[in-house]
């Protein structure tokens, strides 16, 4: 059965427009045993975005930006936020648009780009997918200084860790950014691991 089986909309009411969009939602719910339940959820829709953790191999570092978020001050937050170049699609594709975010914030022109998964990252309340991307980079790819665009508010300092600096980040809490988060940590099982394992086996032996 779909889930647009098991879904009836009651009313839809649209609660802001300001800046994304809130809305509140009654719906009856077809339960696991069959019977209906009426429900009320709101959801914010603020579109769907991508982000990307551009990596250097040789040297294991990684890029990341750092940057203030009130939301996160409000909710106790008393630092700035360490993350992944990220940004809204606004229509465009998601390659496309994290090319452009990455240049923007980090200031570095990639080359190849690998889309890694989607994921939602709060579906309780808000609609939005992200499309995480990793790619390599190396010095020559920098076309300036990043930053971000100081007439949309954004005042983005970069930063270079070490790849075991920013897995050690996120465990004493200086990183508390999920999607930051899910994507170092994937490099670290699949691109770093690996690139290790291979050492490891082309070392000669005793």
């Amino acid at each position: 059965m779909s889930v647009r089986d098991r879904i009836r909309i009651r009313e839809e009411r649209l609660l802001s427009d300001n800046w994304y969009v809130l809305k509140t939602t009654t719906f009856d719910w077809k339960r696991s045993d069959g019977t209906w339940q009426t429900q009320s959820r709101e959801t914010y829709d603020r579109g769907n975005g991508a982000v990307l953790l551009p990596y250097n191999l040789a040297a294991r570092t990684v890029l990341l930006v750092r940057q203030f978020r009130y939301p996160a001050y409000v909710n106790g937050h008393d630092d700035l936020l360490i993350e992944a170049a990220a940004g809204l699609l606004d229509d465009a594709e998601p390659e496309v648009r994290i090319r452009a975010e990455v240049e923007e914030e980090l200031g570095y022109r990639l080359a190849d780009v690998r889309h890694v998964f989607t994921a939602f990252m709060s579906p309780g309340s808000v609609t939005e997918t992200l499309h995480f991307f990793v790619a390599e980079y190396d010095g020559a790819m920098r076309i300036g200084d990043g930053g971000g665009h100081p007439d949309e508010g954004e005042d983005i300092e970069v930063l270079e860790p070490m790849i075991d600096e920013a897995l050690a980040m996120i465990a004493d809490g200086r990183i508390q950014d999920a999607k930051t988060i899910m994507l170092l940590q994937h490099l670290a099982l699949t691109v770093f691991r690996a690139a290790a394992d291979d050492a490891s086996l082309r070392r000669p032996g005793p």
